[in-house]
């Protein structure tokens, strides 16, 4: 009894001290409301369809001022160091993070080890020696022209023949296509190409599944399930193989069959794909990189190509049928590149996709590509984990051992930062005064769908290349309908898809010869 009552009293003791100082703190927290024991759990629970919205509701109610758009979501028991998250959208403080103190903000231990069977220690999933290591050698071959030059033939492929053929046969018949199905299957069969020289065909008039695509899919969603709860949940579920953890464990062997199948292939007979020239290369060691380090190498290689492209052009198209204004400035421009490279007859024009000399010239499509990823990012939030004791540029004080969020969405919907019209779909701000050249803004932390820093993406400019080519393939020759009633939503995930998809009607476009003078009717 005694012993019983001790318990007790240590138990109270713990939880007394243990709201003291929770509460302490609460008082000097910006951000949503907070509950005894609980925290900001329900207003998190409340607003989980909406959760990019509601993040950028709470940093934009912590003031006006362009110095203080910091706010803390507290979420008792989950949340490292007493369960407070720091989110941030403010460009400062990102870029003090992503480049300032970039060694105290590493991917850090909660997202490594969710993300290690499935991504081991590849560069998105790796720090230090490691990830510099694939950093440096990747760099390298992203500066190739003939890396270019491989990416453009798969692009131009796979849209001539099959995307074009798969739309044309929908636009005869009058049917439906999910647009964004569509572009995740020509994003994953082009980035396998340009990675293992593989092609899984997953984007064929019948729309086949494929057992790679379909577990690697089932792999990666199983994966950012680890990221909602506890360590210890998750660890539990895969000792006992149960739930998602049995799903992974599924998913994981299909992926490492199909890899290891394709790095059989690729030491038989070399290509110029990137799984061939990393086997080229040494790690920290000198020593060549071993099959299971490769493998993992060029599945990050595909979980950065494929959704990011896919999400940004789902939503590029979404707003640009939305808007006839900047559709007619798309055309107009294509038609008139078109006509300096091949002549005024249209039927050129829609002969072949647009070569990647071609989509370089196409300056008014980039800023509305940029001006989608401002509003829409592909990875709407990115973490950090603080190692040791940090402050902000705002002031913000960041503990070791808690970690960081900056929110992408949130930065492009700031009126303090992007002007009051933040809400606009509007290209024209990419553009310099005369509209003849793409101009980023001049502070690069304001815009970093791509990262920034020294983890930059290091396929950006083909990713624009391969998005140009693929918009104006479609554009070129379709006017694209909402399917009446058809919801466009975002999906909850670490990746921004459109939860039901982008539903469409494809209608034949009828181009004239002058050039800007396409019609859109």
């Amino acid at each position: 009894m005694e012993n019983a009552l001790l318990l007790f009293a240590a138990a109270t003791a713990a939880m007394s001290a243990y709201l003291f100082w929770f509460f302490l703190l609460a008082r000097k927290l910006t951000g949503p409301k907070v509950w005894p024991i609980v925290g900001s759990l329900p207003s998190l629970f409340l607003n989980r369809r909406r959760f990019h919205d509601w993040v950028a509701e709470n940093l934009h109610s912590t003031g006006a001022a362009a110095t203080y758009q910091t706010s803390t979501i507290c979420i008792p028991f989950l949340a490292r160091r007493l369960g407070f998250y720091t989110v941030t959208c403010h460009p400062k403080n990102i870029e003090h993070v992503l480049r300032t103190r970039f060694d105290n903000y590493p991917k850090g231990p909660t997202w490594q080890t969710a993300f290690h069977d499935l991504l081991g220690q590849g560069i998105f999933n790796s720090d230090g020696d490691t990830w510099l290591i694939q950093r440096k050698t990747a760099a390298l071959e992203f500066t190739t022209r003939t890396l270019r030059q491989a990416m453009a033939r798969w692009v131009s492929r796979t849209i001539k023949t099959r995307l074009w053929r798969i739309l044309e046969k929908a636009s005869f018949e009058n049917t439906p296509v999910d647009l964004q199905d569509l572009l995740l299957r020509l994003t994953f069969d082009n980035i396998c190409g340009l990675t293992f020289g593989k092609d899984p065909e997953t984007l064929s008039p019948d729309l086949p599944e494929n057992p790679f695509a379909t577990a690697f899919d089932s792999a990666t969603e199983a994966t950012l399930q680890r990221l909602l709860y506890p360590g210890f949940l998750w660890r539990l579920k895969k000792i006992f193989g149960f739930g998602a953890e049995f799903r992974l464990k599924k998913s994981l062997n299909v992926v490492e069959n199909y890899m290891s199948d394709a790095l059989e292939t690729r030491k038989e007979t070399p290509s110029d794909d990137l799984l061939s020239r990393f086997m080229k290369k040494r790690d920290v060691n000198g020593d060549y990189f071993p099959s299971s380090v490769l493998k993992r190498i060029a599945l990050n290689f595909v979980l950065a190509g494929r959704d990011t492209s896919s999400v940004a052009m789902s939503w590029f198209f979404w707003l640009v049928m939305n808007d006839k204004r900047v559709e007619e400035k798309i055309i107009t421009e294509i038609t008139t590149v078109l006509t300096q490279t091949r002549g005024k007859d249209p039927r050129a024009w829609v002969e072949d996709p647009l070569v990647f000399d071609e989509a370089d010239k196409l300056t008014y499509l980039k800023a509305a590509l940029a001006e989608t990823l401002r509003m829409y990012p592909s990875v709407p939030e990115d973490f950090k984990y603080v190692i040791s004791d940090d402050v902000l540029p705002d002031g913000t004080h960041v503990p070791a051992g808690s970690t960081v969020t900056y929110s992408i969405y949130s930065v492009g919907r700031m009126e303090t930062i992007w002007g009051e019209d933040c809400l606009e779909f509007k290209p024209e701000r990419w553009l310099s005064a005369e509209g003849d050249r793409f101009e980023p803004p001049v502070d690069g932390y304001k815009f970093v769908a791509f990262n920034a820093g020294p983890r930059t993406c290091l396929g950006k400019d083909l990713a624009y290349l391969q998005m140009k080519s693929v918009a104006s393939a479609v554009l070129l020759k379709y006017r694209l309908v909402p399917v009446p009633g058809h919801r466009v939503e975002q999906k909850m995930s670490l990746t921004l898809f459109m939860k039901y998809g982008l539903r469409v009607y494809l209608q034949a476009r009828e181009l004239v010869s002058a050039p800007g003078s396409a019609s859109l009717e």
